[in-house]
């Protein structure tokens, strides 16, 4: 959730800098399969299945592996490798505990998810985290509408989009600097 919030404020951002949102259609990604292949495994296992923690823990991670790939084939597109910083930490903090990305319980507690877990959470508070400092520390508090847990890798995957978002629609950030015949990179070109 607080990833697509993210996405309608860079949007809104894009307005506000005067920047062309059509020309978001003409991006073209490689290996979208991959991506959505990833976000289909996270949300059934977060989400709707909720199968045996060994199984949720491998689906997780392989949904990791799947990103990894999208990332790669389209690493040449504005604010890729910012984001795909952000999803290497979160890769590493989930994979070195055990499939889960560790959270820290002030943080939790903050963002009103002072819970037992009954199920695989994706972000839980661990005993004896590995990596803390690249897990959920941060808290979006619990009486704002999006209130949520967020690592440093969160902020990069969103500021890297935000980037890559605001050079294809060329808004007045991009455009300064590059003087009036600069043009955006469009992505990929198509394979």
């Amino acid at each position: 959730m607080i990833f697509l919030f993210a996405f309608v404020l860079v949007l809104l951002s894009v307005v506000l800098a005067r920047g062309d949102l059509r020309k978001l259609g003409a991006l073209r990604f490689r290996w979208i399969g991959l991506l959505l292949a990833a976000l289909a495994i996270q949300v059934l296992v977060i989400s709707i299945l909720h199968l045996s923690h060994a199984l949720d823990v491998t689906f997780h991670i392989a949904s990791y592996v799947l990103v990894s790939g999208f990332l790669v084939a389209n690493w040449r597109i504005a604010g890729m490798p910012i984001l795909a910083l952000g999803a290497m930490l979160n890769f590493l903090a989930i994979s070195a505990n055990g499939g889960v990305m560790p959270a820290n319980p002030h943080a939790l507690r903050r963002a009103g998810f002072d819970r037992q877990y009954a199920h695989f959470e994706n972000s839980q508070a661990l005993k004896h985290p590995k990596l803390p400092w690249i897990g959920d520390e941060f808290a979006i508090p619990k009486s704002w509408p999006v209130h949520n847990v967020f690592s440093v890798g969160d902020v990069l995957i969103i500021v890297g989009a935000a980037i890559g978002i605001h050079q294809v629609c060329e808004t007045r950030l991009t455009r300064a600097g590059r003087g009036p015949a600069g043009g955006a990179p469009q992505g990929c070109p198509p394979e």
